[in-house]
């Protein structure tokens, strides 16, 4: 029975004779339904359409589908002891970004910033020995292929190793997470938002929303606990979700004038 992969945002399902009669996240309000209709492709069919590349972006190694599947996210491969930490995911895996992977040291471990982006991460740990898959428990709901290796982490923390630490900021989804890295932009430190804190077309600043194409914005209530959860980490770096949207220097004071701006233009201000 073929695995099934969801068109619109890349999720992909169980094994069954046949498609899902609907995928739960692009029916969710965040996301949306193609405009022609639920539509799937097995994950062989998937593989013939597509591959995965790799480059390096802002010294890390990124994985991404050509041509661009779905939400289009990279994701990246964060260096640490023992192996690389995949930070989000694509919604396939080949024999060749195996190989590229293993190459870097393997992967340890994995973590996904919210569900639009778990795409195949049952496929990814299962090529790397069963890998650990951190993902935030509030979420579990939106788990579309459970596998054994998912650890649902609790609270508002959670540590995979001395320099890298996942911090629930809530906002996008309710498990919503970011990942910081102490030993990242050569000791000054990393914080990788996915969309969490979308960095924007200018690069000098983030922003929120609950959801992006759908055009609803967080509360500043919401964004202020954003902001306290991220205040106490170090970093001079900001990796968003896509090929080349990063903060390369300046990110902390970036993110705290950022966090001050939205406030400002959400706030009833008369």
């Amino acid at each position: 029975m073929p695995l099934w992969t969801c068109e619109q945002c890349g999720a992909q399902f169980p094994e069954t004779p046949a498609p899902p009669a609907s995928c739960p996240i692009c029916e969710d309000e965040r996301q949306y339904v193609n405009w022609k209709g639920q539509t799937w492709l097995t994950r062989e069919d998937l593989a013939r359409k597509h591959k995965v590349v790799w480059r390096d972006d802002l010294g890390l190694t990124g994985l991404a589908l050509e041509p661009s599947f779905a939400i289009g996210q990279r994701a990246l491969l964060v260096p640490d002891r023992g192996g690389c930490v995949m930070w989000d995911c694509v919604p396939l895996v080949t024999e060749d970004a195996i190989a590229h992977v293993r190459s870097l040291g393997g992967l340890k471990a994995i973590s996904i910033s919210h569900p639009h982006y778990y795409g195949a991460v049952a496929d990814w740990s299962a090529a790397f020995g069963n890998a650990p898959v951190y993902l935030h428990g509030d979420d579990a709901q939106w788990v579309t292929r459970p596998y054994p290796s998912i650890v649902p982490w609790q609270g508002d923390s959670h540590r995979i190793s001395d320099d890298i630490l996942l911090v629930r900021t809530g906002g996008h989804f309710s498990g919503a997470t970011v990942l910081h890295w102490r030993a990242g932009a050569d000791g000054r430190g990393a914080l990788l938002t996915g969309d969490i804190a979308m960095v924007a077309m200018d690069r000098r600043s983030v922003s929120f929303m609950y959801s992006y194409p759908n055009y609803v914005p967080l509360g500043a209530a919401t964004v202020r606990t954003i902001a306290e959860r991220v205040a106490p980490l170090a970093f001079d770096r900001i990796y968003g979700a896509w090929w080349g949207k990063n903060i390369a220097s300046g990110g902390k004071a970036a993110f705290d004038w950022s966090v001050q701006r939205y406030i400002a233009a959400v706030s009833d201000r008369g």
